[in-house]
């Protein structure tokens, strides 16, 4: 599979390089970064060689540029940022009624069973307390993170009534329908996420750590080869596993 590296320069750009260059399966078509300052990359998408599928880590507010181009080639894209605002969650939802889209707030497999693992744990204990608490460098600008997100939505497919509470300050009792959101940015941690279930009698941790971005490069590699067998529509990792 011929791939397009969409923010190729970018820490993640790279680690999905390095990935892509251990396999024998697939190649890299182009490396585009609309701020490239190195020789072999390309500014315009655009201008990019045929390709089976475009892998991106650039920047939420890329992805309307990047949609009009996959659309325009008829190419699945594997969207991997996050932080995307309404508007951009609609383009994202307009694209997929023409070439696949693959969206995700975590590309990681292991977070996806996480996700699953929480489902079902508030499933199991309805009058639990549940609190996430995710933990990243002290450069992500986001917060909560798009996999604290993840967590959340995944919750409320078995808690339909559950609200989103992130931080707290002052006088804030905590309500039976919240689900609390913590965002703790320091050092160069990659990502932490936990999920505390807690009842009045006991207690459960949910606990996923990534130790290297090369998980999610791989995360995004297993997502494109699922894609590019499916017909045009919106899939996410739920749909991968």
């Amino acid at each position: 599979m011929r791939i397009i590296i969409n923010g190729a320069c970018g820490r993640m750009g790279r680690a999905l390089a390095a990935v892509l260059a251990e396999t024998e399966r697939h190649e890299i078509a182009a490396r585009v970064d609309v701020n490239a300052a190195e020789p072999g990359v390309l500014t315009d998408i655009n201008a990019s060689p045929e390709a089976d599928m475009i892998i991106d880590f650039s920047h939420h507010s890329a992805v309307g540029a990047l949609l009009d181009f996959a659309e325009a080639r008829e190419l699945p894209v594997v969207v991997c940022t996050t932080g995307h605002d309404e508007a951009e969650l609609a383009r994202i939802a307009e694209a997929a009624k023409r070439v696949p889209v693959f969206h995700s707030g975590n590309m990681s497999v292991g977070v996806a069973l996480l996700c699953r693992m929480a489902r079902d744990t508030a499933r199991l204990f309805p009058e639990a307390d549940v609190e996430i608490v995710e933990t990243h460098h002290r450069h992500k600008i986001d917060a909560p993170s798009g996999t604290a997100k993840m967590i959340f939505e995944s919750i409320r497919e078995v808690r339909p009534e559950a609200k989103m509470v992130c931080g707290r300050s002052g006088m804030s009792p905590r309500t039976p329908d919240e689900v609390g959101i913590q965002a703790v940015r320091r050092g160069e941690i990659v990502g932490i996420h936990e999920v505390h279930i807690t009842t009045a009698t006991q207690s459960l941790t949910l606990k996923h750590e990534a130790f290297s971005r090369s998980l999610f490069a791989e995360g995004a590699v297993c997502a494109a080869e699922f894609l590019v067998d499916q017909p045009a529509g919106r899939y996410d990792m739920k749909s991968l596993i």
